[in-house]
């Protein structure tokens, strides 16, 4: 099949397969299949007798599918990730890679409202055959539950001024489109931070319409008990939210942070970083390809 030609541009490609280490006959995972562009990646360091699951959600991913015998395409969440190896009758794995940003494809296509950039319906779903759409959440979440999203999502300090405004307005008339929700959202937007602000609203909204943070504990869980020892986790973040959950769990093999020690001492984690300063983009890349400028990877190698 045809991959469209600017579904998406991994950022940090080279790092994130340099992380994997990749044994050439193992057993590989890319959990955010998107573009492809990532499993190509692997793909090419793989022999005859390696593989490669590909997970994605997204019915546009479908359209890039790879055509090799080393390959397999799994249309889930990766949440489910234990279930369809077990499915496949894989039991561990050599490594696994999630890019956890959202692909140009889904930024810059108007109908599935992910960007205040454009004006569409307020969807928002990564799976868009199920679940609440961001519209379904604006209109029908209470003034507390909106204004906590914002807060904690979002980290936007008018967060409680924001779902005031919003519970008002969809008072007198339902809010299905981005238009609508900018209009009555950007009188409580600092103006000098418009962009910024207005990006982390919508962010707010994504993770709490594809349910992201709770699917990347599930998948950090499962993928530490399905990796062998000295196999590789390589996961790529692009906000302060997933990239503390992550830093904390390679750290202390727990989502807050708290080192518990066994008799010995050791910290009891399950796994060991491998770089113990998170990575991001080069200058170079960032002026190549802007987005992925909030892009942060940690590497993990399971003990």
């Amino acid at each position: 099949m045809i991959q469209h030609p600017v579904y998406h541009i991994p950022a940090l490609l080279n790092e994130c397969i340099n992380g994997l280490n990749i044994n050439p006959g193992g057993m590989y995972v890319d959990v955010t299949f998107g573009g492809g562009g990532h499993s190509r990646a692997i793909l090419s360091k793989l022999e005859k007798n390696g593989s490669l699951y590909a997970f994605d959600q997204d019915e546009d991913a479908e359209k890039n599918i790879i055509e090799d015998t080393r390959f397999t395409f799994i249309r889930s969440n990766f949440r489910f990730l234990k279930n369809f190896m077990r499915y496949h009758d894989v039991d561990q794995i050599d490594g696994l890679l999630a890019d956890l940003g959202v692909s140009f494809h889904h930024f810059d296509d108007s109908e599935r409202g992910f960007s205040f950039r454009f004006e569409g319906r307020l969807d928002m779903r990564m799976n868009n055959r199920s679940g609440k759409s961001a519209a379904d959440i604006i209109n029908e979440y209470n003034e507390e539950k909106l204004a906590d999203i914002f807060y904690l999502y979002g980290e936007l300090k008018s967060s409680r001024r924001i779902a005031s405004a919003i519970v008002k307005a969809r008072c007198n008339k339902k809010i299905n489109e981005t238009g609508e929700l900018l209009d009555i959202i950007k009188p409580y937007i600092n103006r000098k931070q418009e962009k910024k602000e207005l990006a982390q609203l919508f962010q707010a909204l994504r993770i709490e319409v594809n349910h992201e943070m709770e699917a990347l504990r599930r998948l950090l869980v499962q993928a530490t008990e399905l990796l062998k020892p000295g196999g590789r986790l390589v996961i790529l973040t692009y906000h302060s939210l997933e990239d503390r959950m992550v830093k904390n769990y390679i750290k202390t093999g727990n989502f807050e942070g708290k080192s518990e020690t066994d008799l010995y001492g050791h910290i009891a984690t399950p796994l060991r970083a491998v770089n113990t300063k998170v990575i991001v983009p080069s200058n170079e890349e960032i002026e190549r390809n802007p987005r992925s400028r909030s892009a942060k990877l940690r590497i993990a190698e399971k003990l």
